[in-house]
């Protein structure tokens, strides 16, 4: 009898890991890091953390994220709870506003900032490829 073991593909594996991380930086970002976190700790209720929590679960579970993609989730999971009678529906919005604005902080702590391009090679460069082209039209 043989065993078959799958190895998974290391791509794959990295873009589990960045969404759990993603849902992990939303869910502290919105304890800890806002500029309203005491007030939001305060303030919580138990529908709103099941929500926050699906949407945190939701988002762990997908392989890529984006902005668009996030704000699906948090529109999905948000008309969910709107439909509860428990929920009123004001507070349910006012968490929907507030998950999808926490999304520029989300990305800023899961996405590596753009390698910046250094301007002395590019001018080097540049100077090379015109002394070539004036060397060029003056024969």
């Amino acid at each position: 009898m043989k065993k078959i073991i799958k190895k998974e593909n290391n791509t794959t594996a990295a873009a589990t890991s960045l969404a759990a991380l993603a849902a992990a930086a939303a869910g502290v970002y919105f304890l800890y890091g806002s500029k309203d976190a005491t007030k939001n700790r305060k303030n919580l209720t138990s529908w709103s953390l099941k929500m926050k929590a699906e949407v945190l679960e939701k988002i762990e579970k997908l392989k890529e994220i984006d902005d668009k993609i996030y704000n699906d989730v948090v529109e999905t999971v948000s008309a969910k709870y709107l439909a509860l009678k428990n929920t009123e529906n004001t507070e349910v919005e006012a968490i929907k506003k507030e998950l999808s604005s926490h999304w520029k902080a989300i990305k800023s702590k899961i996405m590596p900032a753009p390698k910046k391009v250094a301007k002395k090679v590019v001018k080097k460069v540049a100077k090379k490829v015109v002394a070539k082209v004036a060397k060029k039209t003056t024969k």
